[in-house]
């Protein structure tokens, strides 16, 4: 690949994965530790990740069990998991606490679907203007007159290439977790 093209794959690179983390954090049905991942717990004044003050196991597929490593922390992390958008009241056992996912409605899975598809156009707007960006970069060399026109129609072709395989990534990822969200 030509090195003027490497930049510009990196940034495609970052969206796709951008939209794989958006995503793990959307649940569907299951219990996914991934969901927590936004999670801040307040420890000892510092906002600090779920994952680093607790282990957070699934023992069932349809719950997410989070053992803090300091007793103190169960109420805690309870709050951060309350004020969070996940929609799911955790329990406790003064030791560990439990987040039970109840089975998703039709709606909210076809609801989750159109989400999922959203997110996906976004990240295609993404990696098209980064193809813009590419493409303006590459006349800009064209008229300092650095490059020949064959070499500007040659990397205009590599950036549309690239774009086309990152837009076959995004439709087979939104495909895909689409599939696992309207799977009962």
């Amino acid at each position: 690949m030509d090195e003027r093209l490497v930049q510009f794959d990196e940034k495609m690179q970052k969206s796709l994965n951008n939209l794989y983390e958006e995503f793990g954090s959307i649940r569907a049905g299951r219990a996914n530790p991934h969901v927590l991942d936004k999670i801040r717990v307040d420890y000892y004044g510092t906002p600090t990740a779920l994952q680093q003050v607790a282990n957070v196991s699934v023992p069932e597929p349809r719950m997410i069990q989070i053992a803090p490593w300091e007793a103190s922390l169960v109420k805690e992390i309870e709050k951060a998991i309350m004020m969070s958008d996940l929609g799911i009241n955790p329990t406790n056992d003064g030791k560990v606490i439990r987040l039970l996912f109840p089975e998703l409605t039709e709606e909210r899975r076809k609801e989750l679907a159109k989400d999922v598809k959203k997110k996906g156009e976004n990240t295609k707007v993404a990696i098209r203007n980064i193809r813009r960006d590419a493409n303006d970069s590459f006349k800009k060399l064209a008229k300092s007159s650095e490059v020949s026109e064959d070499e500007i129609k040659e990397l205009e072709d590599g950036a549309q290439k690239l774009t086309d395989q990152y837009i076959a990534k995004i439709d087979k990822a939104v495909d895909e977790k689409s599939k696992e969200i309207l799977t009962v």
